[in-house]
Order: C-alpha cells, then sequence, then structure tokens
C-alpha cells in the first residue's frame, strides 16, 4: 500500500488524516506528545494541524506526558533493569520536559534501583562461571555501567554478589 501523502487533500482530510496517525500510534502503546508529533511531521502534516491534533487529544486525556513517563520509567526498570540515568536519557529522547522526567524519577525508590542492580548480576553471574574473579568483576561492572549506574554502585553490588558466590561455593 503506497504511503497517503498530505498534497492534494483538503484541510479537513489533513486533520482526519493526522488523527488516524495519532490513533494508530495511542492504539499500540502510550506515546509521548513529541512522538506523536514526530510521526506526523514524518508524514509532512502541517505544523499548524500537528499543534491543534496533539492539543485536542492532551484535552481529552489521551496525550499526557507525565503518565507516559511513569509507565516509561516502571517498565523499564522493571523490564531492562536501567538506572534513573539512563531512564532520563531515554526520556529526553522521547522529548519529555525535564522538570517532568525528574518529578518521576523522584518517585523512585534507591532501594528498588539497588535492588534491579543486584538482580541483573545474579542473572548474569551464571554464565561467567569459567572465568576467573578479575574477569566476573570486570565484565559485571561494565554491564551495570552500560545500563546507567554509578561506578561506585557498579563496584559495590558486583562484590556483594561475588561475595556471595564464594559463601555458596564454600558451604558446598
Amino acid at each position: 500500500m503506497p504511503a497517503k501523502d498530505v498534497e492534494g487533500m483538503t484541510p479537513t482530510e489533513v486533520a482526519s488524516f493526522a488523527k488516524e496517525i495519532v490513533v494508530r500510534k495511542l492504539s499500540e502503546r502510550a506515546h509521548s506528545r513529541s512522538d506523536l508529533a514526530q510521526a506526523m511531521v514524518k508524514k509532512r502534516v502541517p505544523e499548524g494541524v500537528v499543534e491543534a491534533t496533539l492539543d485536542k487529544f492532551e484535552a481529552a486525556g489521551l496525550i499526557n506526558d507525565e503518565e507516559f513517563a511513569r509507565s516509561w520509567v516502571q517498565s523499564r526498570q522493571r523490564g531492562k533493569g536501567l538506572s534513573p540515568r539512563a531512564l532520563a536519557m531515554e526520556l529526553r529522547r522521547k522529548g519529555v520536559d525535564d522538570e517532568i522526567s525528574r518529578e518521576v524519577l523522584a518517585e523512585l525508590d534507591p532501594d528498588a534501583e539497588a535492588a534491579a542492580a543486584h538482580r541483573l548480576v545474579q542473572s548474569r553471574l551464571r554464565s561467567l562461571s569459567r572465568f576467573d574473579d578479575t574477569t566476573k568483576m570486570r565484565r559485571l561492572t561494565s554491564m551495570l555501567a552500560r545500563k546507567g549506574y554509578s561506578s561506585q554502585m557498579c563496584f559495590e553490588v558486583v562484590r556483594q554478589e561475588l561475595g556471595a558466590e564464594k559463601q555458596a561455593l564454600d558451604s558446598l
């Protein structure tokens, strides 16, 4: 099916086309206002129509960047074990206002961040059994760093988990 083009459309058809784009995107999953605007701009919907369409959806409560950010953060922290710093970068890329990001990230429990880091290390540790402790330490701290954890937390969590692994082996 060829892509639709707004050239040659009447203003009413363009508005309907813009609405169709937003409805399709929102039926897949929640999106930030910026994501939806980019999707319409990509389809060459005029700026004025983009803003008017988004304003209508926002007024109806179907677009809410704060709720989007909250669900995105919960999902990505739970699913990927990302740190607040990595989540803030993702939200920025999604076009969520920095103030909203700070608010939502402030709601995160610091203990949940540490627990997520421990879960990541525990799951990865199983596949590193053939390596020496130095190699395990390097690989595990690198993995956590890529997920956005501070170097202090990386080393703390990995040391604790390697110590727990040693205790488990010693008790056999």
